[in-house]
């Protein structure tokens, strides 16, 4: 393992691995109205900031617009969030999809192997791509998806790992990249939740979601 790398995980290794045991409490434990925050705060952070969107979230689910408002409610509450119009849109789809009529349903609607319900999140779910799937089933406790967002593909490409930070364009590109970042990790012994969570710590200056 290199040096330097590996003194960096050591110094957060017992807070990656809180964060990611109260992942795996989020799906275990939480309602289903939790894991439909989830899958929204997911759907605002593209090209945002993740506290600014969990701050929306939050607003929302306390006023309890994330689960009854209209769009122009929703969106009056994502000050901050990049590309807000289309994002409040995009959470009023994702709940009809997830509501059925009753009470929200995330976890029946989620096949049970990880990467099966990415690429059904990716297919189904609009302004979900790969790494917003990945992030959603990443905070609710499922293991191994990369999350190729922008922290994490510098750091790829400072360790050689691909020849350039670009995001990926197209689906083969994505799984093409988790590849060799599953490679990188099992050869510097890092897991790579571990690893993303490490570097994303240190761009972001936290271990938060």
């Amino acid at each position: 393992m290199d040096d330097e790398l590996s003194g960096k995980y050591m110094q957060k290794k017992d807070a990656i691995e809180k964060r990611l045991l109260d992942f795996k409490n989020v799906f275990r434990n939480c309602s289903e109205k939790e894991l439909f925050a989830e899958l929204c705060f997911c759907l605002l952070t593209p090209q945002s900031k993740a506290r600014i969107c969990w701050r929306a979230i939050e607003k929302l689910k306390e006023n309890g617009k994330l689960y009854d408002g209209n769009e122009k409610e929703i969106l009056a509450w994502l000050a901050g969030v990049r590309f807000n119009i289309g994002k409040s849109s995009y959470i009023i789809e994702a709940r009809n999809m997830f509501h059925d009529g009753t009470d929200f349903a995330v976890r029946e609607k989620l096949p049970p192997d990880g990467k099966e319900a990415r690429e059904w999140l990716a297919d189904n779910v609009k302004g979900m791509g790969m790494k917003e799937a990945s992030h959603f089933l990443r905070n609710i406790g499922f293991e191994g998806l990369a999350i190729l967002d922008r922290h994490i593909l510098k750091h790829l490409h400072e360790n050689g790992v691909i020849d350039e930070a670009k995001p990926p364009g197209t689906r083969k590109k994505y799984l093409e990249i988790e590849g060799k970042f599953r490679a990188f990790s099992e050869s510097v012994g890092i897991p790579m939740d571990h690893l993303d969570l490490l570097w994303w710590s240190q761009e972001a200056g936290e271990i938060f979601k």
